[in-house]
Formats: structure tokens, C-alpha cells, sequence
């Protein structure tokens, strides 16, 4: 009965916090949009966005959201699968794929895009064909590593594609390993940005890579094309992208001060455009903004309401510490929230996920940080758990009869 009652009762609850409470966190509430001012920072590209590394705290954005072509950024897609394919066990550096005809035309030499000039049917280990990827943003390699983990290039694809909804990335649908014109292909900022996020902070010994300079194959030797790297301090990756559909598009990631950021620009009209409108980006970042804590690690963020349990809230925490990058000229109105489905049915064990502590800066979500329970909630007494029940029966005929009204 009270399982049947749960199930038709549960709604989605915002409880919204004050974070004044928190003696750790003294924010500004002055009024102010949420955007820079103009004469804080200047970009041309239509598409963009500026994140905090550590949480995926977004600092900037700019249409970040629409789908757009990646170009060559979708790489960044493939090299992500293949590094889990890796930590998995389901792959090895030593592993060799064959150049087939069709890598060799559609991303090789005869292709006149980037490549890594593979031999026709030549066999490269996946530790050589990751650093064409990375450092040459070689279309042969690409091709080569995905016809050899999923026999041809659509199947591979459609690999990728469930590999991002599996990461969070709800928009994005990849047609191929590389990014060349498709018109199925499309990202947007926000997920390129949460991509890169995901690969500095899984694959730590993978993403040096995209720092390397220069990479030599069949006694070639190329440059890395991310023009940050040498000209902007504390930058080592991560990649470049341009077709002419897509435009200019880079992804560019930076270190200070045990600081990580990373920018998504898109659309840029020229590759001088894509690399100021980047370390435009990146360098407002670090200098306007500073950090503040939220919640000390342990500290409770706030409770949720609990349905036949021996209490009536269970109190929920983070991971970690939660911080958020703030503007130092004291700008900007900080709102947050705990999300939950609810109440949540006891028992509950400690360290259950249970919703989300969202915090919007004026009107834009900037933060998102999953809340798990603190400890557990045993089931409560048969007459707890009736009066429960009877409450959630009287709350529901409320309900409904507002929803006639």
C-alpha cells in the first residue's frame, strides 16, 4: 500500500538555501548581469564558454548550448573512447591496427587533410595512433583506431554517441571518428567544454599528451596546431578544429596557481580570431575571478525529506569540498538549491545518491554537484509508517483536486 502511495506521490522538490548560513562563503548580492561587461572582455566567436576544471563551474557563455559542427574537435570524442577502452582492460598501447584503403585515402596522404601519413596497410600501435590524434589531429589515425575497434567507421561512431549520453552529454551525436563535414555530426560548447573536463580530470596520464609540441612519423615531422601552447602561460592543450561549415573552433585548457580552466570558442572567422577569443577567455578567468567555499568537505548541505522511516529527513553532503569561482569585484547574486525526487523512501544506507545542489549566478546555472545521503535512515515503526502513508494519501487528494481547479 505505502509503496503504491510513494510511487504516485513523488515529486521533484527544490528546497532553496541561503548561502549566507555558511560562515565559509560571504557572497556579494549586489544586482548585476551575469555576463562580463563589455569592456571586461571582447570575443567574436558566436559559440563559447569558460568553465572551472575542478567542478564544471561555467565562469562565461555564449550560445553555448546550440548544436554546431565540431570539425576536427570531435576528436576529442574519439581519443576519450579510446583512453576508457584502455583503463577498461579491453585495449592495450601495444595493440597494432592495420591502415586500411580507406584510412589511407578518406585521412592519409592522398586525403591533403591531417594526417599522420600512414603507410597503406602499415600496422601502428594504439600508443602511436593516439599521439597522431592528440598531437597531429591525424585523420588517418582516427580511422585506423575506429574501423580497428568496431570493424568500420559508422559502427564506431554510433560508439561514441552512446559513450557521451553515458558521460552526461545529452545533445551531441557523432557520424564519424574525426569531424570531417557530416551533416549528422553536431555538439554544442557546453558539452565540448564538459568533454575536456572529463578527460583532464579521468585520464591525467593521457592528457600530458596534448601538450607535446611535435610528433614524427614515417620520418615527418609535424607541429601541434593548438596555438596556445608556448604563448599563453599555464596552457598545455587541448585542440583545434576548422571546416568551413564549422568555422574556427578551439578548445584550449590552462594551469595557475593550481588553477584549471578550460574555453570553448566556436565559429571564429579566422585562426587569429579562435586564439585571442581563447586566451581572451582564459585570462579573464584567472584574473577576475577568485575562489570561495561553499561547504567543507563533510559539511552538510542540507536534509531531504524521508517517507517511513525512523526519521523524517536525512541530511546530505557532497563528495568533497564544494567551491565556486566568484567575481572579485564583488558582482554578481548568487541563488542555490537542493533537488531531489521525493520524499525518498526509507531505508535509505549512507552514501545513497539522492538529488542535486544547484547555484544559479543572477539568472545562469553555473554549478552542479551531486548530494548523496549523510547517513542512514532505518524503516520506521508500523504506526510511523501508516502515518506516513496517510499523509502523503491526504497530501495527493489535495493535489489532485487543485490540478481540477
Amino acid at each position: 500500500m505505502f509503496g503504491r502511495i510513494v510511487g504516485l506521490t513523488r515529486l521533484l522538490i527544490v528546497a532553496t538555501l541561503s548561502l549566507a548560513l555558511n560562515s565559509n562563503a560571504a557572497f556579494p548580492q549586489k544586482s548585476a548581469t551575469s555576463q562580463p561587461k563589455k569592456d571586461e572582455i571582447n570575443i567574436t566567436a558566436p559559440h563559447a564558454i569558460l568553465i572551472d576544471a575542478e567542478n564544471g563551474g561555467v565562469l562565461f557563455e555564449r550560445n553555448a548550448d546550440e548544436l554546431i559542427f565540431p570539425a576536427s574537435l570531435a576528436k576529442l570524442m574519439t581519443a576519450e573512447y579510446v583512453f576508457n577502452e584502455i583503463k577498461s582492460g579491453r585495449l592495450n598501447l601495444t595493440d597494432e591496427f592495420r591502415v586500411s584503403e580507406n584510412a589511407w585515402r578518406k585521412g592519409g596522404a592522398p586525403s591533403h587533410g591531417s594526417t599522420m601519413f600512414a603507410e597503406l596497410n602499415s600496422k601502428i600501435s594504439v600508443d602511436d595512433l593516439i599521439h597522431g590524434v592528440i598531437i597531429l589531429s591525424a585523420n588517418d589515425a582516427c580511422i585506423a583506431l575506429a574501423e580497428g575497434l568496431s570493424g568500420n567507421e559508422r559502427e564506431f561512431a554510433a560508439k561514441l554517441t552512446l559513450r557521451a549520453r553515458e558521460l552526461g552529454l545529452t545533445k551531441s551525436v557523432f557520424t564519424n571518428s574525426n569531424g570531417l563535414p557530416d551533416p549528422g555530426t553536431k555538439v554544442t560548447s557546453r558539452e565540448l567544454a564538459m568533454l575536456a573536463r572529463s578527460i583532464v580530470n579521468t585520464y591525467p596520464e593521457f592528457y600530458k599528451l596534448y601538450g607535446e609540441r611535435e610528433f614524427a612519423w614515417n620520418k615527418i615531422r609535424q607541429q601541434n596546431r593548438n596555438p596556445l601552447l608556448g604563448s599563453f602561460d599555464g596552457a598545455d592543450g587541448m585542440k583545434t578544429g576548422f571546416t568551413n561549415d564549422a568555422g574556427y573552433g578551439l578548445v584550449g585548457s590552462a594551469q595557475r596557481n593550481g588553477l584549471r580552466l578550460i574555453a570553448v570558442v566556436n565559429g571564429a572567422k579566422t585562426p587569429e580570431d579562435r586564439a585571442n577569443d581563447a586566451k581572451k577567455l582564459l585570462d579573464w578567468g584567472f584574473r577576475a575571478f577568485e575562489t570561495r567555499i561553499l561547504f567543507a568537505e563533510g559539511q552538510t548541505v542540507g536534509d531531504a525529506k524521508v517517507f517511513a522511516g525512523d526519521r523524517g529527513r536525512v541530511p546530505l553532503v557532497a563528495s568533497g569540498m564544494v567551491r565556486l569561482m566568484v567575481p572579485k569585484d564583488g558582482t554578481g547574486r548568487l541563488l542555490a538549491r537542493i533537488v531531489y525526487n521525493g520524499p525518498v523512501s526509507a531505508p535509505i544506507e549512507e552514501g545513497k545518491p539522492i538529488g542535486t545542489l544547484k547555484v544559479w549566478r543572477n539568472d545562469n546555472l553555473v554549478l552542479q554537484v551531486p548530494l548523496k545521503a549523510a547517513e542512514s535512515v532505518g524503516r520506521g515503526s508500523m504506526p510511523q509508517r501508516a502515518l506516513d502513508g496517510m499523509s502523503e494519501l491526504v497530501i495527493n487528494v489535495f493535489r489532485a483536486g487543485a490540478q481540477k481547479l
